[in-house]
């Protein structure tokens, strides 16, 4: 019965991660299929050194932004986080996801605990508070998409309008949930932990971690203050990330195709992220599949631009992410060892035994 037991659950192991994989695989010949990769890379191999090095320092600065929203984000937890921490942090959950969908949301709050003494607990917790505020920024971007294209964005897009369905229902429950987590807590964890644990204690005592996650995490988000700068700054956030876009098309003189502005950078970079959200390794072939079906059928580019469109932005973002994340480790564990503090590995930060209390 036991070996029985383990054996499925060593199948569920093995196809949650080989699933990932599968899907990327499934996108990349969906994406490059009707597609002449040799035209793509001659076109890739004629790309402006000037803009690349422009499009990088945007890419850059784009995610300081995410790291000093999440300075507010903690601001009540503790308002004297350093920026460099907290941009390390960032910048290791974007390099562990480009290998592991989702881990590095794990890893990014592991290591930001260690290196600022907080729990992990509620470092998690702020990472779903920003994941919150991301899909919330991310509903209104694509309406504003909607407004600006000249056509019906929803016609020309399928399957846009049930994606949106989706987000707006899954920000209407979360919404809601904040509200009876935080207003009615004892109540609610009370009420439904009761009710899990008559079926099983286990899950019981792992979803009342996720609430106590949760709850920190929702309560370091607050001030009137922390609230108007974080929203600010997410808007800012989805601005710098249309100028980006828009470089990319700089990038690889496709104005010499066709004019590009910005609202047509926008509403690419609103699309081009659902890509991002499906659980590929780094997003790789949902947002080559994505990209080149939005620069292709709405913008009307060839096949072979929008293919290098969506192969140089995506390699030049995941060597950013992968270069980033190890030499952020090793930048922040030199000033730790100096302080005579602790260095951290993607081993270290996985021990319960040595976490802030």
């Amino acid at each position: 019965m036991t070996s029985g037991k383990s054996n499925i659950s060593t199948i569920k192991k093995t196809f949650g991660y080989m699933l990932p994989f599968a899907l990327m695989i499934i996108f990349l010949y969906f994406a490059f299929k009707d597609v002449d990769i040799k035209e793509a890379f001659d076109r890739i191999a004629l790309l402006s050194i000037p803009w690349l090095f422009l499009f990088v320092g945007v890419f850059f600065f784009s995610h300081f932004l995410r790291a000093l929203r999440w300075k507010y984000i903690l601001n009540t937890v503790k308002p004297n986080t350093e920026i460099k921490n907290l941009f390390g942090a960032t910048m290791i959950g974007y390099g562990i996801n480009c290998v592991v969908p989702r881990l590095g949301e794990l890893y990014r709050a592991l290591f930001l605990g260690r290196w600022e003494n907080l729990s992990r607990s509620s470092m998690l917790g702020t990472i779903v508070v920003e994941r919150v505020v991301d899909i919330i920024g991310l509903f209104f971007a694509v309406l504003l998409s909607i407004l600006i294209f000249p056509g019906n964005l929803l016609e020309e897009i399928v399957w846009l309008k049930s994606a949106m369905a989706i987000v707006f229902t899954g920000i209407l429950g979360v919404i809601l949930f904040i509200i009876l987590l935080v207003r009615f807590k004892e109540k609610f964890y009370n009420v439904i932990l009761k009710w899990i644990g008559k079926f099983s204690e286990k899950v019981a005592g792992k979803l009342g971690y996720i609430f106590h996650m949760l709850t920190d995490g929702f309560a370091s988000l607050s001030g009137k203050k922390n609230y108007i700068i974080t929203i600010a700054l997410t808007i800012v956030i989805l601005v710098v990330y249309g100028v980006n876009s828009l470089l990319g098309f700089y990038l690889l003189r496709m104005d010499e195709i066709q004019p590009v502005t910005f609202s047509m950078a926008w509403i690419s970079m609103t699309i081009l992220a659902f890509g991002v959200i499906i659980p590929t390794p780094g997003g790789t072939g949902s947002y080559h599949a994505i990209t080149i079906l939005v620069l292709v059928s709405i913008f009307n580019f060839s096949n072979e631009a929008a293919a290098a469109y969506a192969i140089l932005t995506h390699l030049i973002s995941t060597i950013i992410f992968i270069i980033t994340t190890f030499l952020s480790v090793y930048v922040v564990n030199k000033s730790r060892a100096k302080k005579g503090k602790s260095v951290e590995t993607f081993f270290s930060v996985l021990k319960l035994n040595t976490e802030p209390k």
